[in-house]
């Protein structure tokens, strides 16, 4: 069974008690926008001992550049971060957790997925693997579960933008497609960027110096967790190398529009140069010495001279098939 507590508009506490066990209660605290107030109250908690340094950590305001996971006094602290799709745009959504023995603490920025899951424990705790195992590890593996497979719908976005660009480039847009898949290949290096360490992290979770799993069956949930982050990072190598293919692709494309219009270009002018040669030589006024000044058909004869050789080109070319 599950109690339910409101400590304050962005605190929210549900306590997992499962009657056929013997051990304690288990505690999970959601904290939402965590800010001064909230900060606050985790270090006057009797219950908690946290340092200092990671409750600064842990505000709105601080942001990591990397996850973390250190050993505290009598708990685990992590930083993790997950990719978010905000205006069709990577960003990094960071989660700080406190493991103790009884209880999870989670800080965070209203991450959809975490609240929907503390919801689900709220109202129906008696389906959880956590209540069954009565273990923090238990928990905090569901719940990074829940936030990697979140993961999927970011994966799942960016495959259809791919399948978009490729789309544009079947169809001679390429300079739509080059915009887009410079967009898509900043989101592929953002959320490879922000996924490239989970599967580090996941392992030390797994390591005897955590103290966290101890248990050969809950340490079968954290193998789980990381042929997920494998999953996700083969998903994120496909992606990659789809891009550049479509990138080099789409260059291709390109460089032969280009080179048919310069090749376009080049034939017009040399076809026209004998033309422009022979108006030049005829316009000189030259006493004496010009044929067909004062010839009545003079004028038909250049024109007829300058088609013959722009006709001799044109066959030039048909001929060493240039055309």
């Amino acid at each position: 069974m599950s109690n339910y507590k409101k400590i304050s508009k962005n605190i929210h506490e549900v306590t997992i008690d499962n009657p056929n066990t013997t051990g304690g209660e288990l505690t999970w605290l959601n904290i939402t926008d965590p800010g001064k107030a909230e900060i606050q109250y985790l270090r006057q908690s009797e219950k908690h001992n946290f340092s200092l340094a990671h409750l600064q950590a842990s505000s709105t305001k601080a942001i990591a550049q990397r996850p973390l996971v250190e050993r505290g006094s009598d708990y685990l602290f992590l930083i993790l971060h997950f990719p978010a799709m905000r205006n069709g745009s990577i960003h990094s959504t960071e989660i700080e957790f406190f493991v103790g023995k009884d209880y999870v603490v989670t800080l965070h920025e209203n991450v959809k997925v975490l609240n929907d899951f503390f919801s689900i424990c709220k109202k129906d705790g008696e389906r959880l693997l956590s209540t069954k195992h009565e273990s923090t590890a238990v928990l905090l593996y569901e719940i990074l579960e829940r936030l990697m497979i979140s993961t999927y719908q970011v994966l799942d976005s960016m495959s259809i933008s791919i399948n978009n660009v490729e789309k544009l480039i079947f169809e001679q847009q390429t300079k739509k497609a080059v915009s887009d898949i410079l967009f898509l290949r900043r989101n592929i290096i953002s959320t490879r960027r922000i996924m490239q360490s989970h599967k580090n992290i996941i392992k030390k979770l797994t390591q005897a110096e955590t103290e966290l799993v101890e248990d050969s069956e809950i340490r079968k949930y954290y193998f789980t967790l990381l042929e997920l982050s494998k999953r996700i990072w083969e998903s994120l190598e496909n992606q990659k190398e789809m891009i550049e293919v479509l990138n080099s692709t789409n260059e291709s494309l390109m460089n032969y529009n280009m080179n048919d219009i310069m090749k376009t270009l080049t034939i017009f002018s040399v076809i026209v140069f004998p033309l422009t040669l022979f108006a030049a030589v005829f316009s000189m006024k030259i006493e004496g010495g010009m044929p067909f000044i004062n010839d009545p058909y003079g004028f038909w004869i250049i024109i007829g001279l300058m088609f013959i050789g722009g006709s001799s080109m044109l066959l030039f070319f048909k001929k060493k098939k240039w055309l």
